[in-house]
């Protein structure tokens, strides 16, 4: 089936999916590895054709920028009021933060829990499911409160009661304490859905989850249909790059895994700090924390139980890195979380004309029509075309009823960059948009920090390698999986993964991924078609025994 972008007058490609023949016994292919060419794949065209037709394209007026590369990080699991809300006592009384006086009921009784600041190392992690996240906000009423956030808690085994009204001291999450004092905080930016951690991600570059509202294994390994803004910004010849440390989330969406895309995807430790250096990061940059917990590797993305002071550190390397690229005067650092994580936050959730992205609803029985946003997350933005001390509280337009939300960033991007594509949604036509944070100078500040304050860890005990996944990890080995050919195993999706450790699926999702990234580069060489996928088709020992 096929469909006419608007003022283009040609068919959309289709995806073809390439087989390559894999044994670990060759080195690392046979010499003429069996190229076939499966059945074309063409997901859910004829909603997207009649989405695409009723999409907003930007009109003729073109604003020039002074940001040249953006550069995204989209950490874990953490509530504005969790992470930032403190540093409206100490950092600066214009955020909208907490004062102590935030309090949530104890389900029958007549006591209250309220908000503190001794948050610290947290294990395990808060509820933070569709269904968890619905009960946090209404409580026990029709309208959003944030009232059931200790009931929700004391429902759960572990009783984090206490734990989810806990906020973080400035001085716990200094890295954060002063890009918020030197840049730009965002103290009303929300989760796109109310629901955990994969379907706000697919939110942050395709400004929809296709109809996701929960963790969908089969569906999150098999890959997402929807266009994305790595799309718009291939067609416009606009570069991109990936720069991954455990394995490219990314590739979540199916696009992502063709063979034109292969060359985006970079290993952080080798390439970010080296393309830096010399001025060559690409125009949008993403940069993927480490999902897994390891000694001598420890996870930096905040996910509980991660410790914060890890991904502070993570931070604090990323800054010092653009600070001293040469490509500082023309970057524009976005730092977000996909979601709160189950923590606490005050602000009342919109859910006032949101529009539905692109026409799909949750499953049963919620049907979720993708009307209401999710919780307030932290998002703190870098540049040296920022002022110091910049709180952004209020989206300006484009319509009534927009808010800052993940779609932003590709609604951004596509203005930043002049990208001739439609929106990719409704919901980026309607996200309010940050490039005004960078208009208000008429040249770069100078005075920005070349360094951040040292962190001190607040684990006092090593990671815990031989611990079992977390939903979120479980789901990377299902996309390893795919990547690696194991998706014809029996046990897939439902079992692949299950008796594995953190150690031990850290080391099966680095290999498929190199894997993975050695043979589609392999097949460019071979001249297959740039659309096409590489589906591995791995020997028996490449298998773990944990699938």
């Amino acid at each position: 089936m096929f469909c006419l972008k608007p003022n283009q007058g040609k068919t959309k490609p289709q995806n073809q999916i390439l087989f390559l023949r894999y044994s670990e016994k060759t080195n690392p292919f046979m010499k003429q590895p069996a190229l076939r060419f499966a059945s074309t794949f063409s997901p859910f065209l004829a909603l997207y054709c009649l989405l695409t037709l009723s999409h907003v394209a930007l009109g003729s007026h073109q604003w020039q920028s002074p940001i040249k590369t953006v550069v995204v990080l989209v950490m874990e699991n953490r509530s504005f009021d969790h992470l930032l809300g403190w540093m409206k006592k100490s950092v600066n009384p214009s955020i909208n933060g907490v004062t102590g006086q935030e309090c949530n009921p104890v389900p029958n009784s007549t006591q209250t829990i309220c908000f503190t600041s001794d948050a610290e190392f947290v294990d395990p992690h808060p509820g933070h499911s569709f269904a968890a996240v619905e009960q946090q906000v209404f409580g026990s009423g029709q309208v959003p409160s944030m009232m059931g956030f200790v009931e929700q808690a004391l429902s759960m085994p572990g009783n984090l009661s206490e734990t989810v009204m806990k906020g973080f001291r400035p001085e716990a999450v200094p890295v954060y304490a002063e890009l918020v004092k030197e840049f730009a905080v965002f103290d009303r930016w929300f989760s796109s859905i109310p629901g955990p951690t994969q379907p706000n991600r697919l939110f942050v570059y395709s400004a929809t989850s296709h109809g996701s509202t929960s963790h969908v294994k089969q569906q999150l390994a098999q890959g997402f249909p929807q266009e994305t803004i790595f799309d718009s910004l291939h067609s416009d010849d606009v570069d991109f790059g990936i720069y991954f440390q455990n394995i490219p989330t990314t590739l979540f969406y199916r696009n992502l895994r063709q063979l034109k895309y292969i060359f985006k995807l970079h290993q952080y430790d080798l390439k970010f700090k080296k393309d830096a250096a010399k001025g060559n990061l690409p125009s949008l940059t993403v940069i993927e924390p480490r999902y897994f917990d390891l000694k001598g590797l420890p996870a930096n993305d905040d996910h509980p139980s991660h410790d914060v002071a890890n991904g502070q550190k993570m931070v604090k390397e990323v800054y010092e890195t653009l600070r001293s690229s040469p490509q500082w005067n023309e970057t524009l650092l976005v730092i977000a979380y996909d979601e709160h994580g189950g923590f606490y936050d005050h602000v009342k959730t919109p859910y006032v004309g949101i529009p539905n992205p692109d026409g799909n609803t949750g499953p049963a029985p919620g049907f979720f029509k993708f009307d209401r946003l999710g919780v307030r997350v932290p998002t703190i933005m870098v540049s040296p075309w920022i002022q110091k001390g910049t709180v952004v509280s209020e989206a300006k337009g484009p319509t009534e009823s927009s808010e800052f939300e993940h779609s932003s960033i590709p609604a951004t991007i596509k203005k930043l960059f002049n990208l001739s594509s439609n929106y990719l949604t409704h919901r980026d036509a309607w996200a309010a948009t940050f490039e005004d944070v960078v208009s208000h100078l008429t040249s770069p500040r100078t005075d920005c920090p070349m360094t951040l304050p040292a962190v001190s860890l607040m684990r006092a005990t090593d990671p815990k390698e031989d611990a079992a996944l977390s939903e979120f990890q479980s789901e990377m080995v299902q996309l390893a999986a795919v990547l690696n050919g194991d998706h014809f195993l029996s046990s897939f999706p439902d079992e692949v993964g299950k008796k594995m450790t953190v150690k031990q699926a850290h080391e099966y999702v680095k290999g498929a991924t190199s894997r993975f990234i050695r043979a589609s580069k392999e097949a460019v060489k071979l001249g297959a078609d740039k659309s096409a996928i590489v589906d591995m088709r791995s020997s028996l020992t490449t298998r773990l025994r944990n699938l």
